[in-house]
């Protein structure tokens, strides 16, 4: 999956600490997880989340897009939320938008390294990053 992720989002994603079942995360009501710097926070279990590429996108969207280039803070989200909600604020949009946008290509490069030897994995990922360099990617506008 950390394979499949970095090539998504063109940039290492093993920093990120993924914690399960976590109350923290519970403390948010309704909510299936939460992010952090450098953290995603699950009410789930991880099998739950991992099943589900989209919500993993979407979480690692706010922990690489937002919170770690600081556009994201608590502060922020919560005037966002204030304004237009938590459905409508710009952060989850955001996040929305490039897990749609993106969940196809995960699935495609999962089903693609699942098919790969664990050694040669590693190989077809730096291959691919000379063949196809990533530009970056602006945020939804």
């Amino acid at each position: 999956m950390a394979l499949a992720l970095e090539r998504v989002f063109g940039e290492p994603v093993d920093h990120v600490k993924v914690v399960e079942n976590s109350w923290y995360a519970r403390l948010h009501l309704g909510a299936t997880a939460t992010t952090r710097p450098g953290r995603i926070f699950l009410a789930i279990s991880a099998e739950a989340f991992w099943g589900d590429p989209e919500l993993v996108l979407h979480e690692y969207f706010h922990v690489l897009r937002q919170w770690q280039p600081r556009r994201l803070t608590r502060w922020r989200y919560c005037v966002e939320c204030a304004r237009h909600g938590y459905w409508l604020n710009v952060y989850e949009r955001e996040a929305r938008a490039f897990a749609a946008e993106h969940r196809d290509e995960l699935c495609r490069l999962l089903r693609r390294y699942q098919r790969t030897a664990p050694g040669d994995a590693e190989a077809l990922l730096l291959s691919d990053r000379y063949r196809e360099p990533k530009a970056p990617r602006a945020p939804p506008g």
